[in-house]
């Protein structure tokens, strides 16, 4: 319960006084309604002697009512908390999960599956809301009375009371035993949705590649055994939790059968009055009623425990270190000092010891094989991690003495694989600048040869791109991606490649796009195609994370090195032809 507590005060975010006044309230309406049943004992024993004694009985139902009207009372102001505000908890726990997610290293991000993370956001949010606002209070609810009754039907009358006291342990045994076994059950059944609902989106992001292929349908194996694996967890959880609530049942119902025989057996020996195991009788039923709601609850208390501990896991995760917020980037040069980066603890070095500076105002391009770590080094210039060892400046300042605003703010990111949203051509290109007007959109949608395509279309602008622009060619993509680059206006500019994948006359619309970019700005490229960098103030060779060559294209070719070598091999390639 302490572990749960704070989980749904984590959960409760900015709402935790209202809740924790909540659960005060919950607390002493559960005690008013114990105190009402309580009253049921000496009511029910006076009205069921051979002589009535009115005035008593009256006293005690006006002890009943007033203990009712209070609980009344308290449970309206629960159910304030509970349906007043259950709408903006969730609202407040998404926006707090969106807010890590946002400040989350990258690298850490990219270890959580798509499918994953929508499920934490979405089902898991919902229920881990659901648990603050009800099954919390609930749970309060059904420890609180028994309790109180149970000390009550002891002071009454011992060996009745005896009788509870040694048979309730075995129900809160197999009770216990089912708390076990759903909590790490559901907390399979929650990977297991995780792991579904990761396949879904991946088959339907690359229906295409799996209809080519014809793994489509049942003949899609990725998503058939997610799917069964699923089925299977949520039918071996469900029948592990059946006999154990079955037993803990049982046992709530022997135990008061055997109060009762107890009881009957005191009545003939003349050692008890009827009309007080009467009293006590009805008192033990409704003193056994929460330990069975319990029972058969036990599955939704620990989906929602689960649920609580998926969305505090992510809520508690170590965000990138915040650096100085009124820090400002006043130049715009780039700088690896001795820079080491490894992706996991226990992962190959991906950049060892790099050092290089790129002046403000340049062009520094980066080649090198696959692998050699050429996209490590634009990462980390966007803070995707904090390196092992070493640092990255931009303007001279170290990265992690800057807040992530104030660098993304300074720079443009064009990557080779590009990500538009499912809206329309005009609001993408906005996303750089929310705040542009029409003309400084379509401004740069002509310098980034947007507007050639975007007026061939029927909706022109207000034409939607679909799920990652799937309704638009590599080469458009591209372009939308750059106009959004330029819109911005950063004063650098990170290129990943952007022509590598596009065909001839995309390419030259993509680099005359790529050209209105760059102008005037601090630009790191990282290039496979030598010739797309001939004429750049720098190239850097890398090679397993470390820079082997520098210098202009010029002096690289005339070093005869690994450059040179690069170079030749792609002159001869444009000479190729097939018979």
């Amino acid at each position: 319960m302490k572990r749960i507590l704070r989980l749904m005060m984590l959960s409760a975010g900015s709402y935790r006084r209202q809740y924790a006044r909540c659960l005060l309230s919950s607390l002493f309406a559960s005690l008013a309604q114990a105190a009402a049943y309580t009253t049921l004992v000496p009511l029910l024993y006076e009205l069921s002697r051979p002589e009535v004694d009115e005035a008593a009985a009256w006293g005690w139902v006006a002890v009943f009512t007033a203990c009712w009207a209070i609980e009344t009372a308290l449970r309206l102001y629960e159910l304030r908390f509970q349906y007043g505000h259950w709408a903006d908890v969730l609202a407040d726990v998404r926006l707090r999960l969106g807010e890590r997610l946002r400040t989350m290293p990258q690298q850490e991000l990219e270890r959580r599956a798509t499918g994953d993370l929508t499920t934490v956001v979405g089902g898991n949010a919902a229920n881990a809301t659901m648990g603050i606002s009800t099954i919390g209070l609930l749970f309060l609810q059904l420890v609180t009375v028994p309790a109180v009754l149970g000390v009550v039907i002891l002071a009454l009358d011992w060996r009745l009371g005896l009788v509870l006291a040694v048979s309730t342990p075995f129900a809160v045994f197999f009770v216990r035993r089912m708390q076990r076994l759903s909590g790490s059950g559901f907390r399979r059944v929650d990977a297991a949705d995780a792991r579904a609902a990761d396949r879904i989106v991946e088959y339907v992001q690359g229906l295409p590649v799996l209809k080519a292929t014809g793994q489509v349908g049942h003949a899609s194996q990725r998503l058939t055994e997610a799917l069964e694996d699923q089925g299977r967890v949520m039918t071996k959880i469900q029948q592990g939790l059946t006999r154990p609530g079955a037993l803990a049942a049982g046992t709530v119902q022997i135990c008061l059968v055997a109060m009762a025989a107890v009881g009957a057996a005191l009545v003939l020996d003349l050692r008890m009055s009827a009309p007080l195991l009467f009293a006590v009788t009805a008192g033990a039923v409704r003193f056994a009623e929460p330990l069975a709601t319990a029972a058969s609850m036990t599955s939704l208390f620990e989906l929602t425990d689960a649920a609580m501990e998926r969305v505090g896991e992510v809520l508690d995760s170590r965000p990138l270190p915040a650096g100085d917020p009124d820090a400002r980037i006043e130049r715009f040069d780039l700088a690896f000092e001795d820079v080491t980066f490894r992706y996991g603890d226990d992962g190959p070095p991906v950049l060892a010891g790099l050092t290089f500076t790129a002046p403000q105002r340049s062009l520094t391009a980066l080649v090198g094989p696959s692998g050699s770590g050429k996209t490590t080094v634009t990462r980390l210039l966007t803070r995707y991690a904090d390196p092992a060892h070493g640092t990255v400046r931009i303007g001279g300042k170290d990265l992690r003495d800057l807040d992530p605003a104030e660098i993304y703010r300074h720079v443009s990111v064009v990557f080779q694989d590009v990500y538009l949203f499912d809206d329309t051509i005009r609001a993408n290109i906005a996303m750089a600048r929310p705040d542009a007007t029409g003309e400084e959109i379509e401004s740069a949608a002509r310098a980034a040869n947007v507007h050639t395509f975007v007026s061939r279309l029927p909706h022109g602008y207000d034409t939607r791109v679909g799920e990652i622009g799937a309704r638009l060619s590599g080469g458009e993509r591209q372009r939308i991606s750059i106009a959004r680059a330029i819109l911005k206006d950063a004063p650098i500019v990170l290129l990943d490649e952007p022509t590598a994948a596009l065909d001839t006359e995309s390419e030259v619309a993509v680099q005359q796009a790529v050209d209105a970019l760059v102008a005037d700005k601090t630009v790191l490229v990282i290039a496979h195609r030598l010739s797309t960098v001939a004429g750049a103030d720098q190239i850097l060779v890398l090679e397993d994370g470390r820079i082997t060559e520098h210098g202009t294209h010029t002096a690289l070719l005339e070093a005869d090195g690994r450059y040179a070598a690069m170079w030749s091999a792609q002159t001869r390639a444009r000479h190729w032809r097939v018979p």
